[in-house]
């Protein structure tokens, strides 16, 4: 399960994505910003990581160099209560940046520092938010990232009460700008209200759409099967299903995303290796059970075989039957009936 789990196709959707994603970090040709962006469950977090896993390979010998830098930032965009917070944003990146002493960052550029009893440097609440800004956006100069990654991005959108949109996305491209770094945001549809924002922010990003597999095309439909083919032949399952004849089953319920047909063959070959093993441990603990009760595992308590054949003339013979009816008794061979009793 932990195989199939970690496997991956390189269908032709991915393929595209992953092609035109590189491109455009690697030139980002005056954007600081890329959207990425397709329904759930078609492999956007697959392409993120095939993308992180380029830049880190592809920067070994320039860390060698300099070893403070990292490749590659990734985080997710967390809402909590159906918000979104800048400062938890913020500590999440410089976590991902592995930044030490991220809770006594202190700048004299923020207004409400000042000294408490004891003369330690504190900051106020609103002071606080700016500071881990500040101290980010150095980090982010210092360790040189390639990208920075924003996994589920349309977390974004769940805005504080009175704070618009364009608020949002102007802090991100703030960010980008200060600190020269590209940023990625990864997310669903709902990241479409962020492209058209305004006419300077759609000269500094660009989108790349990242699609499901459309049944009413033929090329679409050929390379969804050829997916499924691959998925049927690497599933742990003894021998080998044949999905194909549920193609269109299959089609019906990942409506195409190859993420949601994965998901669902996991799941499915894990209802199936649970049933198994629920078979195989009912059948030993059959076998434990009759052990610790003295009973031959493999005798039967069935009435045929209750008694075992040699024990069956010895128990007979102990046993009364009725008056003036013979008990049972092997009579010699040769002898006569009637000498047989009188002896």
């Amino acid at each position: 399960m932990a195989y199939f789990r970690s496997f991956t196709i390189a269908h032709p959707r991915l393929k595209e994505a992953d092609i035109a994603l590189k491109q455009a970090i690697q030139d980002p040709a005056g954007w600081s910003l890329i959207f990425v962006y397709g329904p759930t469950g078609v492999g956007k977090t697959t392409l993120r990581l095939r993308v992180e896993r380029h830049f880190k390979q592809s920067l070994l010998a320039a860390l060698k160099d300099d070893p403070g830098r990292i490749p590659v930032i990734s985080i997710e965009a967390a809402a909590d209560s159906a918000q979104f917070s800048w400062k938890d944003y913020y500590r999440r990146a410089l976590i991902a940046l592995e930044e030490p002493l991220i809770d006594h960052k202190i700048s004299y550029r923020v207004r409400g520092v000042f000294r408490d009893n004891s003369g330690r440097l504190t900051l106020d609440s609103r002071a606080a938010g700016l500071e881990i800004r500040y101290a980010l956006e150095s980090a982010l100069i210092h360790r040189r990232p390639a990208a920075f990654f924003v996994d589920e991005a349309q977390h974004l959108t769940k805005m504080r009460s009175g704070r618009k949109l364009q608020d949002q996305l102007d802090s991100i491209k703030s960010l980008a700008n200060l600190t020269n770094t590209v940023h990625v945001l990864v997310g669903t549809y709902e990241l479409l209200p962020f492209r058209n924002l305004s006419a300077q922010l759609s000269r500094r990003s660009i989108d790349i759409h990242f699609p499901r597999y459309r049944a009413d095309r033929p090329e679409d439909r050929a390379a969804f099967q050829s997916v499924l083919f691959t998925f049927q032949r690497h599933l742990p399952l003894r021998g080998e299903s044949d999905l194909l004849q549920h193609l269109d089953y299959c089609y019906e319920r990942s409506v195409g995303c190859v993420g949601v047909l994965k998901d669902w063959l996991i799941r499915m070959a894990k209802e199936a290796l649970e049933g198994e093993a629920d078979l195989v441990e009912n059948e030993e603990s059959r076998g434990r059970l009759r052990k610790l009760l003295s009973l031959d595992p493999a005798a039967s308590l069935s009435p045929d075989r209750a008694i075992p054949p040699r024990n069956v003339a010895r128990v007979a013979s102990n046993t009364k039957g009725r008056v003036g009816q013979r008990r049972p008794f092997r009579d010699a061979v040769g002898v006569s009936h009637g000498a047989s009793h009188a002896r």
